[in-house]
């Protein structure tokens, strides 16, 4: 039996609500029935779990974690290297890689461990191009903002890392064929497309003129998400109230303290942390939003909607990757319009519920598993 090491920069067994822990867990569940697999990542000190195949090892304290994003920056490496490095995993993939017939890396920021002198197969699974976002998030903060400034940085050491990722691993990974064809053509045999992917496809929704409620799903420590949030907030809401009174904009992800606090104000606002299960919340939405400016690949929280069978509403940045089966728009004026429209017709609404269920088929893990599966033939 050929023998994995699973290389994660984040715990897939943590219980996270967020999109690339729960791929990466549904990876390894599937590698683990047909080969030897082990994942190495690093883990929180008051998280204890039982896996045989886990290799886990303690997040590096704050004052290492400063300086390995020193290291990384002098080393012209983006930041995010050295806040996921540390010695112990290095170390480890460094004198037992070759006990291994693949390597299996989990995003781009694991792709630092890849060992010099591995005389086996290297897989990426990547996702998406990530400088990309980095270069949007840094054109949407505002001149006066710090952070701007670092996501150019980071924009620019992550477009050079991925360059030198097509270069040396065996396989990569990406969602997105409008992103693949932006990769240079030499290197375009190594990529391979595999979709998101959702558990099931099952019809959670209904059609009701008195249903108000506006359903956003997603992490908010991502920038894109609470830019994308507090934005509806500050300028969609309050004219979208005047037309329905009774509107609710209801948030599900995880969420930092002041961030609830500051979004909590605003009456028509309802935030709910992260849920597991999303029946409940689906029925009792109209709809479900993508409103993200900053936007690259395809997101995973268009299918969940799209999944359950709600019509949803994306930026056109978004729905580039959906066609015809959401509802697209540019400016905040065909965004409230739309949103006006869903809610008191009926037929719309219930065609585009037709449209998310008999999108997202195509992506049911049964379907998009087989893919990994054919990735590890070579």
């Amino acid at each position: 039996m050929k023998k994995i090491l699973f290389i994660s920069p984040r715990n897939p067994y943590s219980g996270r609500y967020s999109g690339d822990i729960i791929r990466s867990l549904k990876i390894i569940n599937l590698l683990k029935k047909k080969y030897h697999l082990d994942v190495i990542c690093l883990k929180k000190n008051n998280l204890n779990i039982k896996e045989k195949s886990l290799i886990a090892f303690k997040h590096p304290n704050i004052f290492l974690k400063f300086v390995y994003c020193i290291i990384s920056i002098l080393k012209l490496e983006p930041i995010q290297f050295g806040l996921f490095f540390s010695n112990k995993v290095k170390n480890f993939i460094d004198n037992n890689a070759n006990n291994y017939d693949y390597l299996f890396f989990s995003q781009v920021r694991s792709s630092q461990y890849l060992p010099k002198n591995y005389y086996g197969k290297t897989i990426l699974d990547m996702g998406d191009l990530y400088s990309d976002n980095y270069y949007q998030s840094f054109k949407n903060l505002s001149f006066f903002n710090p952070m701007k400034y670092v996501y150019f940085f980071e924009s620019l050491l992550v477009k050079k890392s991925e360059r030198k990722i097509f270069k040396n691993f065996d396989r990569i990974t990406l969602f997105s064929k409008k992103e693949i064809e932006k990769i240079d053509k030499k290197y375009k045999k190594k990529i391979y497309k595999i979709d998101l992917s959702v558990e099931k496809v099952v019809s959670n929704f209904s059609y009701s003129l008195k249903k108000s409620k506006i359903l956003f799903i997603g992490n908010l420590g991502y920038l894109p998400n609470i830019i994308a949030c507090k934005y509806f907030i500050r300028k969609i809401l309050p004219k979208l109230k005047l037309k329905i009174p009774d509107i609710k904009f209801t948030i599900i992800g995880n969420i930092n303290y002041l961030d609830r606090i500051f979004l909590s104000k605003n009456e028509s606002v309802e935030i709910l942390g992260p849920k597991k299960n999303l029946k409940k919340f689906i029925r009792n939405a109209y709809c479900g939003l993508a409103n993200l400016s900053i936007a690259t690949g395809v997101q995973s929280k268009v299918l969940t909607y799209m999944s359950n069978g709600l019509p949803v509403i994306c930026h056109s940045k978004v729905a580039v990757n959906f066609g015809n089966n959401v509802l697209s728009y540019r400016q905040d004026k065909d965004l409230i319009q739309k949103l006006i429209l869903l809610k008191s017709k009926k037929k719309l609404s219930q065609k585009y519920s037709k449209m998310s269920i008999q999108f997202s088929k195509k992506f049911v893990w049964k379907k998009i598993s087989l893919k990994y599966l054919e990735l590890l033939n070579f």
